[in-house]
């Protein structure tokens, strides 16, 4: 679908957005009882499960423990109907290992680490539905996961995409959106201190 198509002659988007407006978010904390901390997250038509569970004893060997800090452990994970394809996409896939890494550096600069030594936080993120800005919304359901579990924060860290539609910036773009061969801007920063934590650009 060409760029002309997705802006309409008054500039809005085929959802009806503004070329500035995000999509409607819908939060809800505290929905898994047997883990630490928990939240679900709608960012549009894209839904993400978190769950937190930490600090705690290490516990895999293959994870050292750090005499200085907690190590904090990230899986994300995509629900084999979360899109039209159906397929099964196993957790090792390289896609999953990419946005396990890059939740676990987002994170690492967000918790405060050095109040637990010796001990590991795991972090797990599932997609339910995808719809575009996959990453940003396991970040904010990751977020607010661990304000339900009590662990302390530097900062929230809030996530967002952005792209170029006919030199129009959109942001909290669609899959549609995302597929149509724009830039791709993805940003995870903390608020009150400007600090950017993830910045990535894909074409």
């Amino acid at each position: 679908m060409a760029g002309y198509e997705l802006l309409s002659d008054q500039g809005l988007r085929l959802d009806g957005r503004k070329p500035d407006e995000l999509r409607q978010i819908k939060t809800r904390l505290g929905v898994f009882g047997q883990a630490d901390g928990s939240a679900y997250i709608e960012q549009g038509n894209t839904k993400v499960l978190a769950a937190v569970y930490g600090p705690h004893d290490m516990r895999e060997s293959r994870l050292r423990p750090n005499a200085e800090k907690v190590v904090v452990n990230c899986q994300y994970s995509m629900a084999v109907f979360s899109t039209g394809e159906r397929k099964r996409r196993p957790r090792g896939d390289k896609k999953s290992l990419e946005m396990s890494q890059h939740l676990k550096q987002t994170f690492e600069a967000t918790i405060k680490t050095e109040l637990y030594p010796r001990s590991q936080i795991d972090i797990f993120v599932e997609v339910l539905q995808a719809d575009g800005g996959n990453y940003c919304a396991c970040v904010n359901a990751a977020t607010l996961a661990l304000v339900d579990a009590g662990i302390p924060l530097k900062d929230y860290v809030a996530a967002c995409t952005a792209s170029l539609m006919l030199d129009t910036p959109l942001v909290d773009i669609s899959h549609l959106e995302a597929t149509t061969g724009g830039p791709e801007l993805t940003l995870a920063a903390h608020p009150r201190s400007g600090q950017i934590v993830l910045l990535e650009m894909s074409h």
